[in-house]
């Protein structure tokens, strides 16, 4: 933890006032014994690369019904098929709900998973994070997300902004905004949260950049301290580092892109802001402004984000749910792939927006889905991808993948290789030294 000091003040015999100090800690990491001075220790360990691949993770919390997406169950009885209709879209052949309008325009852009397996009734976002099941290497502390390997592997684009960032905030069933995990790698390489502590640690509590740089020196004099105790001589070159974490706590390049006031009106209502926040309860709203929250933040230099949208545990009410759920994130995530495109970006940006399972392919009494993990389906665009696709599908009932199922670690694989990284050669040590792949299926052939 990081205390910089203020003006010198009578009324304590070492001249401080208390009410100075400024504690600027892990920055919303996730962990407290972790400053960001730490983080940029251990990403100089690696090596870093110029490009700015990235990815927006966009999870849906809860299960979104498969059936009732991007794949409708025309010919299935009343009590399957459900309230939907299927619309054509900007593909010949391809066909997805009523509701997505708008995605659907953005079809050719985009691609269509109908058949994802290898779920678990779990509602918790880990397959989505890593590909993995939960409690894969959980001794050695979990496997990493996506985000803590690119972290990990590739470190910042520019000095000033974290690599990875988590949107969500955190919602009643905690699972449901969880950002992403560290694993094995530890808290250095986890999301910086820019909500709470960690957005008011990144406003300095008013502290000005002058102050601020008068305080530099006194810390200086404690890092040198700190050296002198360090037989080791582990803390050498720490003042670069620590310099490195002043110019992410004095840039304000992070704070604008987290600020969509600066967007021009048109942009802003393109996206929306997703409210009134309905079928909430235990989970995410529908966070229409964390979409171009995401692509601000991709533009200054992020390499991956992640954020919760919507709660999608449609057990009653579920056609009422989709609509306005489906409704939402189908004007938000259109907006941000016309976006991206229209800024260049879309060919190096892979979005992504998918659950931790299917529903069931019966509508129970309460006119809703319950869970069901033979099945989900999966939402991507742009990364360099072959688009225009719609891969697998499931039987004329809606209740298991007939058609080439995909599986979730195809999916990560696909995302790590559109991110530059080749997961049947790419390893990383786990603490008992032993080198760990990424994932152990290869990217979907389909679209690579």
């Amino acid at each position: 933890m990081l205390t910089i000091f203020g003006q010198k003040q009578s009324g304590f015999c070492d001249g401080i006032s208390r009410r100075s100090f400024l504690r600027i800690g892990a920055l919303g990491l996730g962990a407290s014994a972790f400053t960001l001075a730490d983080l940029y220790r251990a990403e100089a360990q690696t090596g870093k690369t110029n490009s700015h691949k990235a990815v927006i993770n966009i999870y849906l919390g809860g299960g979104p019904p498969h059936q009732d997406m991007w794949e409708i169950k025309t010919e299935a009885p009343v009590e399957i098929r459900g309230e939907f209709k299927p619309i054509p879209t900007s593909v010949p052949g391809i066909q997805i709900c009523e509701v997505f309008q708008n995605l659907a325009r953005v079809m050719d852009k985009s691609v269509v998973i109908r058949s994802v397996v290898g779920a678990r009734d779990r509602h918790a976002p880990e397959q989505c994070h890593t590909g993995w099941e939960f409690n894969s290497l959980s001794p050695l502390g979990g496997r990493p997300s996506i985000g803590s390997v690119l972290s990990k592997l590739q470190g910042p684009v520019d000095p000033a902004v974290p690599p990875f960032v988590g949107l969500a905030a955190r919602t009643a069933h905690t699972p449901w905004s969880d950002p992403g995990g560290f694993g094995f790698l530890g808290p250095a390489y986890g999301p910086f949260k820019p909500d709470g502590q960690g957005m008011a640690n990144m406003k300095l509590n008013g502290i000005t950049q002058e102050r601020l740089g008068d305080r530099k020196r006194l810390l200086a004099s404690f890092d040198q301290m700190r050296r002198d105790l360090d037989s080791a001589g582990n803390l050498q070159g720490m003042d670069a580092f620590t310099e490195r974490a002043f110019g992410v706590l004095t840039s304000s390049k992070l704070l604008e892109a987290l600020d969509v006031s600066k967007e021009p009106d048109r942009i802003r209502e393109r996206y929306g802001d997703g409210k009134p926040y309905n079928f909430q309860y235990d989970g995410a709203p529908t966070v229409n402004d964390q979409l171009l929250v995401a692509r601000r933040l991709v533009e200054a230099g992020v390499r991956c984000v992640t954020l919760s949208f919507g709660r999608w545990d449609s057990h009653g009410k579920n056609f009422d749910l989709v609509r306005d759920h489906g409704g939402k994130l189908d004007q938000a995530l259109s907006a941000l792939i016309e976006d991206l495109d229209a800024r260049g970006m879309l060919n190096d940006v892979t979005v992504i927006a998918w659950g931790e399972f299917g529903r069931t392919p019966r509508i129970n009494k309460e006119a809703g889905r319950d869970h069901w993990p033979q099945v989900s389906c999966a939402f991507l665009a742009g990364g360099g991808m072959r688009t225009g696709q719609a891969i697998g599908a499931t039987n004329r009932l809606g209740e298991y993948a007939k058609e080439r199922p995909v599986h979730f670690q195809e999916i990560v694989a696909t995302l790590y290789h559109n991110l530059g990284i080749d997961t049947g050669v790419t390893t990383l040590i786990d603490p008992t030294g032993r080198p760990q792949y990424l994932v152990e299926m290869p990217p979907l052939r389909e679209l690579v």
